[in-house]
């Protein structure tokens, strides 16, 4: 008997939910993306439902849109996730803890420390989401004009990615001999000074923190764009992507496992979670009906927002009921979320409303009916190489992660396709990454 693949699930955290309305539903915590005491419930349930990770995004400017829809908007405040999944990892002990942190808008040195750091306070569950910004209005609050040109920030990304791994192994794992008798702290022998000096950094190291306990925290990566694509598929460990239905995830799989072996990579060595939002109901109308409630919460100063916003371009000026104009211009925000848009308006002939109506809420994947049909969607992307399992995308906070916790997790698990216990500590254990050699000190690896 053939055993069956293995999915695996992380849980976008930050925003608790990405749907607009989400904070507005009956029985959900208004409050529940800057409650530290909910989100402490959260991650405890997600680790009792033996979740890979706990994903936290971030934000560096209160997002681009204008007032009167952003007054409506549970993620004007949330917490820096740095200081959030330090304090979680003391209260949980094998859920992963993915935080994001920007190429663009800091230095090598300091995401290096601060990954170091939580993987070493968590035991080894640290992941790093290496995001180069999309939002113009961070430029600002770095002392910057205008943002940054969009394959100016991948180039520096690259780069940056070969920075920080390279001052995770400043040291060999058996650098720190801590020798009483002779007074030897550490072995110098196996302390490496990276010395680096590159079109776009400069960086003398050693990093002043041992070496991670995974070697490496989990590379994670998010961009869809050509340049995010080859980008992930040089350094990236597990992706977080967007596809809309199954056919565009196993079009992206293969494009992404191709693009890994060319780079002289295993293909085993990347896993892609697609975004995937779910709700539950006892019967498939049930789940229906939550949604569509769900969406009617959602205003249409938002909608718009949430349209513009995807577009990198004010969609307050289009005619709403007429189709989305031909000539939007390119811009410095998300080259993929813009594509979606205009693929998404051309496929389905929307109107301007209708495209909003769609973006105010939640319109990427969703799995929306009874445990059992949700599961049997999730199954068949695995089979069919669409993905390596899914980031879910909890509809409101705490009833639709509960649902996910308590009924469709066991459905999984009932069918063999998800796990019933951890069996290692780490992350990368989890989602069966190995530990990655030591660039300057070979024979450390596992």
């Amino acid at each position: 008997m053939t055993e069956k693949k293995q999915l695996h699930l992380g849980a976008f955290m930050r925003p608790v939910s990405l749907h607009t309305g989400a904070w507005r539903y009956p029985g959900s915590y208004p409050d529940a993306n800057f409650n530290f005491a909910h989100l402490v419930s959260f991650a405890q349930k997600l680790e009792a439902a033996k979740f890979d990770a706990f994903f936290m995004a971030d934000h560096l400017a209160v997002l681009n849109m204008p007032v009167e829809a952003l007054k409506r908007s549970h993620t004007v405040t949330s917490f820096e996730p740095f200081t959030l999944l330090s304090a979680l990892a003391g209260l949980t002990s094998r859920i992963g803890l993915v935080a994001t942190a920007s190429t663009t808008f800091d230095q090598p040195y300091h995401i290096a420390r601060r990954f170091a750091s939580l993987d070493h306070i968590s035991g080894g569950r640290a992941g790093w989401n290496i995001v180069t910004t999309a939002n113009p209005d961070a430029a600002p609050n770095f002392g910057l004009d205008e943002h940054v040109e969009h394959g100016e920030r991948y180039a520096r990304a690259r780069e940056f990615y070969d920075v920080v791994t390279g001052l995770w192994d400043s040291f060999a794992d058996d650098a720190f001999v801590r020798d009483v008798e002779t007074g030897t702290y550490f072995n110098p022998e196996r302390m490496h000074r990276l010395d680096h000096s590159g079109p776009e950094l400069k960086v003398r190291g050693p990093l002043n923190i041992a070496r991670p306990p995974q070697g490496w925290p989990v590379i994670v990566q998010a961009g869809q764009s050509e340049p995010g694509r080859q980008l992930a598929a040089e350094t990236a460990e597990v992706v977080f992507c967007a596809p809309r239905d199954l056919e565009a995830g196993k079009a992206f799989f293969k494009d992404i496992k191709a693009r890994v072996v060319a780079a002289g990579r295993s293909a085993d060595s990347i896993k892609l979670l697609p975004a995937a939002f779910i709700v539950i109901g006892d019967t498939a109308a049930e789940a229906q009906a939550k949604r569509l409630r769900l969406d009617s919460l959602v205003s249409y100063e938002s909608s718009i927002a949430s349209l513009s916003i995807s577009l990198g371009t004010d969609a307050s000026k289009f005619d709403p009921d007429g189709p989305l104009p031909a000539d939007i211009p390119e811009t410095n925000a998300s080259k993929s979320g813009r594509e979606g848009v205009l693929k998404l308006a051309a496929t389905e002939g929307l109107t301007v409303r209708q495209l909003a109506q769609r973006y105010g809420g939640y319109s990427g994947l969703a799995f929306v009916g009874t445990a059992e049909s949700v599961a049997d969607e999730m199954e068949k992307w695995i089979e069919e190489e669409g993905s390596d399992g899914f980031n879910v995308v909890f509809p409101y906070l705490p009833q639709g992660l509960d649902d996910v916790a308590e009924r469709l997790v066991p459905e999984l698990q009932r069918r063999g396709v998800f796990r019933k216990d951890y069996e290692g500590t780490t992350l990368r254990e989890h989602l069966g990454l190995e530990r990655p050699q030591n660039k300057f000190f070979p024979s450390d690896a596992k």
